[in-house]
C-alpha cells in the first residue's frame, strides 16, 4: 500500500472539498485519510470524487463528518469522550462515531481511526510537564510532574476505562456488520486512553472482532521522550494487530512535523510494517507542500519498498 496523506494538513483552508483534494493530488498523492474537521457537505463532495475514480480513501478519522450543530473548530475527536462517565456524553460519542463508520462505508475506506476518550484528572499536568521538558529537559522538576501525573491517572482511570470499553463494544458490533476495521490510536496526552498496557486490555476484550491497533509514531515518540513508553513497547506487543500508522516527526514535545524534519528514527518502524499496513502521513499546517513531498520521498527511502 502506498503512502497516504491526511487532509488534516489542508482541510481548514478549504470549504470546497474538491479544491482540498486537488491540492493533495497536485503534490502527488492518490489516496487520502479524511480528517475529523470536515463538514457533511465536504464529505458528500469527496464521495463524488471517489465514485469518479478521482481519489481513493484509505481511512476516516473520527468524527467525520463534523457532528451536526457544531462548528468545525470545536468538533475535535475528543469533544465527546467515549470514556465519559456521563451517560449522555458517552452516548453522543458513540452516535457520532457510528456516523464515521457510515462515512467509511460510503467512501469504500478500510478503517476508522478512534480516540477512546480520557481520564478526567483536573488541571493540565501534561502540558506543564511538556513545557518544562522543552525548557529544561528531563530535570528534577520534570520528573516530579511526571510522577504526579502517572500516579494520579492510575488512581482515577478505572471507571473511565470501563466506559471506553462499553463504547467500543457497541462500535465493534456496528463496524463488524459493515466490514469496517476500527483502529484504536496511540494518544499524545497521558491522560487519554489507552496507555500502552491498556491497548492489550482493549485488544483482548474484542479479540476476533473489528478492533485493531493504530500506531501514531509522533505520539509514541513524545511518550518515549518523556520516559513513559518506547516505540517498540507498542509495536512489538501489538504488531499482529497493527492496522495502520500515522507518520509524523517530533521535536521535543512538538509533533505533527514532516517526516525527516525531527528526531524520530523511522527505520525502527520497518520490521513492523507490512504491505497491508495503512501508512498515513499526518503532517499539520504550517508545513509547506514541498515538505510533504520531501517527507514522502524520505519515507519511501527509509521503508525501502514497503511504502
Amino acid at each position: 500500500m502506498s503512502l497516504v496523506i491526511s487532509t488534516a494538513w489542508n482541510a481548514f483552508r478549504y470549504s470546497d472539498a474538491e479544491k482540498m483534494i486537488d491540492e493533495l493530488k497536485e503534490l502527488g498523492f492518490s489516496e487520502v485519510e479524511l480528517s475529523f474537521n470536515l463538514t457533511s457537505g465536504m464529505v458528500d463532495s469527496v464521495e463524488k470524487l471517489v465514485r469518479r475514480g478521482s481519489i481513493a480513501v484509505s481511512s476516516v478519522h473520527n468524527f467525520c463528518p463534523v457532528p451536526e450543530g457544531y462548528k468545525r473548530e470545536e468538533a475535535l475527536p475528543d469533544f465527546f469522550s467515549m470514556a465519559s462517565t456521563d451517560h449522555a456524553e458517552r452516548r453522543r460519542s458513540v452516535q457520532f462515531a457510528k456516523g464515521s463508520i457510515d462515512t467509511a462505508v460510503r467512501l469504500h475506506a478500510r478503517a476508522v481511526v478512534l480516540h477512546c476518550g480520557r481520564v478526567e484528572m483536573g488541571g493540565d499536568l501534561f502540558r506543564e510537564m511538556a513545557r518544562v521538558f522543552d525548557h529544561e529537559g528531563a530535570s528534577a522538576r520534570f520528573h516530579s510532574l511526571k510522577d504526579t501525573l502517572v500516579s494520579r491517572r492510575a488512581a482515577l482511570c478505572a471507571p473511565y476505562l470501563e466506559s471506553a470499553l462499553r463504547s467500543l463494544d457497541e462500535l465493534n458490533r456496528y463496524a463488524a456488520e459493515r466490514g469496517i476495521c476500527l483502529g484504536v490510536e496511540t494518544r499524545y496526552y497521558y491522560g487519554e486512553i489507552p496507555t500502552c498496557a491498556e491497548v492489550r486490555r482493549i485488544l483482548d476484550t474484542f479479540r476476533g472482532g473489528s478492533i485493531r491497533y493504530w500506531h501514531d509514531v509522533g505520539h509514541a515518540q513524545v511518550a518515549e521522550n518523556f520516559g513513559l513508553a518506547r516505540q517498540e513497547d507498542f509495536l512489538a506487543a501489538y504488531k499482529d494487530d497493527l492496522l495502520g500508522m500515522h507518520l509524523h516527526d517530533v521535536v521535543g514535545s512538538s509533533d505533527h512535523k514532516s517526516p525527516g524534519s525531527g528526531a524520530v528514527d523511522f527505520g525502527r518502524l520497518v520490521p513492523f510494517i507490512t504491505p497491508e499496513t495503512i501508512k498515513v502521513i499526518e503532517t499539520h499546517h504550517p508545513a509547506p507542500g514541498i515538505e510533504l513531498i520531501r517527507g514522502r520521498e524520505f519515507l519511501k527511502t527509509v521503508f525501502n519498498g514497503k511504502a
